[in-house]
């Protein structure tokens, strides 16, 4: 007990690291409309600044399986921390001092997302590492800050700009940047303990992918990503076109009450999974992911259509950090490869779930509704992968 007490400050820092993440991924949204009236670029180049984020964040997942375990998980976290700060900072100074602004934008974006792209890799593993009673119960609650952290962000900036103006977003930018400047300085000093015991050596890409196990958890998490995506990125659009509600209100009804939902869904396996089978509760999220999606496609009220909104995001919450435990644990020796490729594949089903639901919904007409009833796909499938997985015995 005494072991675990002395990770609780990695642990901490760990939950913090997934509230940098959220700042990366939904601050620099907020001010989109500022870039553009500011600079003078037009919304069809800032969409560029989202392609770059996520873009670099897949390149840093599938690059770091190469250097992460030879420069060690500590260099790492910090590296992660310190481009963060410096790229989220970045935003408030390089569009001025560059020939380009959008440039200037495009850079600062590049240098978070390459910070963004770490952390994605190297914050699961860290905890996984600590000596926790109940790694299950851990890992929920540590992707439960990034859900947190995005309703943070979101309230936190919204206040700032209510308050001092949008004309001051520079100074918040800056404010923003101490976060990962400070907990790099927390990674220096908590002691991280090593993934794949000593003496021992981690799977090579080669061992993994002759797994079937591995293969089962990459397709689940390439679901877990679609099914917690394919609604949070067209729930505002969803809410303002096909609900008819006012954009703030749809704003706070569809995305955020949709993070707020995820969040607790994962708080609350934190704080009680000990108590709760994840294969069960899992299964259940599926089945209510798949009648939220229903719920969302068939409803004729605009209010229902919003429960089903929130009701994803209470039924998506613990796929992400489900599928990493039972991956965890079904390949004990997977080490650093295995956490990159399940952020790879993660991070593959985010652009691909939402991709998949504005195809069908541009080829029937622009109807979302048809779109989201596509993408209840990717929650069925992660119910079948449940089912194969459970045959799977721990392998090394």
């Amino acid at each position: 007990m005494n072991t675990e007490k002395n990770y609780q400050g990695t642990i901490r820092a760990c939950f913090i690291g997934y509230i940098v993440q959220a700042v990366i991924n939904n601050f620099a949204p907020l001010l989109f409309l500022t870039f553009q009236s500011a600079y003078g670029i037009p919304l069809s180049r800032i969409t560029m600044l989202v392609t770059v984020n996520f873009g670099l964040q897949l390149l840093v997942d599938l690059v770091s399986v190469g250097f992460v375990d030879k420069i060690g998980y500590r260099a790492s976290m910090i590296t992660a921390h310190l481009c963060s700060a410096f790229g989220i900072a970045a935003l408030s100074f390089l569009p001025q001092i560059t020939p380009d602004p959008f440039a200037g934008l495009l850079c600062a974006v590049a240098i978070y997302a390459v910070g963004g792209g770490l952390l994605e890799v190297l914050v699961s593993p860290v905890v996984e590492a600590c000596p926790t009673d109940n790694k299950e119960k851990t890992m929920s609650l540590l992707h439960s800050f990034y859900c947190w952290g995005h309703v943070g962000v979101v309230l936190i900036s919204t206040l700032f700009f209510a308050l001092f103006g949008v004309k001051h977003w520079r100074i918040l930018a800056c404010v923003w940047a101490l976060l990962p400047l400070c907990n790099s300085l927390l990674f220096a000093r908590v002691p991280i303990a090593p993934l794949i015991k000593e003496g021992e050596q981690g799977c090579t890409l080669k061992e993994l992918m002759h797994k079937k196990a591995f293969w089962v958890f990459l397709l689940m998490m390439m679901c877990a990503g679609a099914s917690e995506q394919s609604v949070s990125q067209w729930a505002s659009s969803f809410a303002e076109k096909s609900l008819k509600i006012n954009k703030t209100a749809g704003d706070l009804a569809g995305p955020m009450a949709f993070a707020a939902l995820m969040g607790v869904s994962r708080t609350f396996y934190g704080k009680w999974g000990d108590r709760i089978d994840l294969n069960r509760f899992m299964k259940g999220s599926c089945v209510l992911c798949i009648l939220s999606y229903l719920c969302v496609s068939f409803s004729p009220h605009p209010a229902m259509g919003l429960i089903g909104c929130a009701l994803c995001g209470l039924s998506v919450g613990i796929m992400w950090p489900g599928t990493f435990s039972r991956a965890s644990a079904a390949m004990p020796k997977g080490g650093t490869a295995l956490f990159a490729l399940l952020a790879l594949a993660g991070d593959l089903g985010c652009s691909g779930g939402p991709t998949l639901a504005g195809m069908v919904s541009h080829a029937f007409g622009d109807d979302l509704r048809k779109g989201i009833l596509a993408a209840a796909l990717f929650p069925l499938l992660l119910l079948a992968g449940l089912g194969i997985c459970g045959r799977f015995a721990s392998e090394s």
